[in-house]
């Protein structure tokens, strides 16, 4: 298993995320053109993961949003694509599920990168005493500052 980490670039909260992958999901089409699936929040990017059986086996995309990774999606499906001027791009599919994890300072990059199961952050559990009822705010401001 294997999992990928990208920039949410654009995105300055899990609210906001959650909110672009419902609007996307919802006006992507049947999904039978090929193109876009139906009901599920979808992102290009210009790579192909070389190791994208890994990734597919469990795997989940991880998102940086304002320095910090705090979230994560499984990956259910990567697929060669073509963007609207005609380059050749991959399509991940995602679970619609975000599940926000503690959250961990990365510096930005570009692209995607892979991200082994050992470096990845921990899910946060609800009512697990790591912050997982606190509101996102107060998780960022305190992993900050090493607190959480």
């Amino acid at each position: 298993m294997l999992h990928l980490v990208k920039l949410a670039v654009g995105i300055t909260s899990l609210e906001d995320l959650a909110h672009r992958q419902r609007t996307m999901a919802e006006g992507a089409g049947d999904g039978l053109d090929g193109t876009r699936p139906s009901g599920h929040p979808w992102l290009r990017t210009r790579m192909f993961p070389r190791r994208a059986p890994e990734i597919l086996d469990g795997g989940s995309l991880y998102r940086v949003i304002n320095g910090l990774i705090l979230c994560r999606q499984r990956v259910i499906e990567i697929r060669p694509d073509t963007r609207e001027d005609g380059v050749a791009c991959a399509l991940v599919v995602l679970a619609p599920e975000i599940i926000p994890v503690a959250p961990r300072p990365m510096r930005p990059f570009q692209g995607w990168r892979y991200l082994s199961p050992a470096d990845a952050p921990p899910d946060l559990s609800v009512g697990g005493g790591d912050g997982g009822t606190l509101p996102e705010s107060l998780r960022r401001n305190l992993a900050g500052l090493c607190l959480i």
